[in-house]
């Protein structure tokens, strides 16, 4: 089991070059919330809610700049000095918490950033719903490192995260995650040999079969219900109902 990453433990975020600088400068306290001193993560917690409080003012005004300026049409308004201004210092002040600051992008020196966000919901996912809950962009970061051409290093990582995800209580999008995470990584024995118990979500089951199901068949849907249907093809069984949470 993992116990956190640091800023330079994963390839992108070594020194050298000015990308993974400037990802240094705007997001390094942002492995704070990971990490396994409970002090350590409740000041990384409180330094998030001050950085956030700190974007809602710069889009505060944001906002009433671009109510006084609308008069002026679309194009003047960004010429006009103030405006682009309270534009840019917003832009800025919001790419340096979670998870506003992971829009620039997931891979290259992005990459550990991607992988912190991720590894705060699976290992904390009270904190992170409480902090920095968002679904969309969870599910967008899922997309961009689900790919099979990583390094060792973060191949591991990845299969680690799909073993956090496994043993704990269902949550929300959790089908989609580890399924990705486990066909990028090809995690089919790592997660085999956690072997999860038989949950219900939903008023519905899923078993490690139904998950093996979904790892070896890449082309079927990353929901409980493309699960069960693999299983009972495999038994010669017809599908149970739809899934209402697919």
């Amino acid at each position: 089991m993992i116990s956190g990453v640091t800023s330079g433990a994963i390839a992108g975020a070594g020194p050298g070059g000015d990308e993974a600088d400037a990802w240094r400068e705007r997001l390094g306290r942002a492995f704070g919330p990971i990490a396994d001193d409970p002090a350590e993560r409740a000041a990384a917690l409180a330094h998030l809610r001050g950085a956030k409080a700190n974007t809602r003012a710069a889009l505060d005004r944001f906002n009433e700049l671009w109510r006084l300026t609308r008069p002026l049409g679309t194009e003047e308004q960004y010429q006009e000095p103030s405006f682009r201004r309270a534009h840019e210092v917003y832009i800025d002040i919001r790419s340096r918490s979670l998870p506003d600051g992971l829009w620039e992008g997931a891979d290259g020196p992005g990459l550990p950033y991607a992988l912190l966000f991720l590894e705060w919901e699976a290992r904390f996912p009270g904190e992170w719903t409480e902090h920095a809950k968002a679904w969309g962009t969870e599910q967008w970061l899922i997309r961009s490192v689900a790919v099979a051409d990583h390094d060792q290093p973060t191949r591991e990582k990845l299969a680690d995260l799909v073993e956090i995800v496994v043993r704990r209580a269902y949550r929300c999008k959790d089908v989609s995650t580890f399924a990705s995470h486990g066909r990028s990584t090809a995690s089919i024995s790592a997660t085999d040999s956690v072997r999860p118990p038989r949950r219900t979500t939903h008023g519905h089951d899923f078993t490690p079969a139904m998950f093996s199901g979904l790892l070896e068949h890449p082309e079927a849907p990353n929901t409980r219900r493309g699960g069960r249907t693999w299983v009972s093809e495999a038994s010669g069984k017809q599908s149970g109902p739809a899934d209402p949470d697919r």
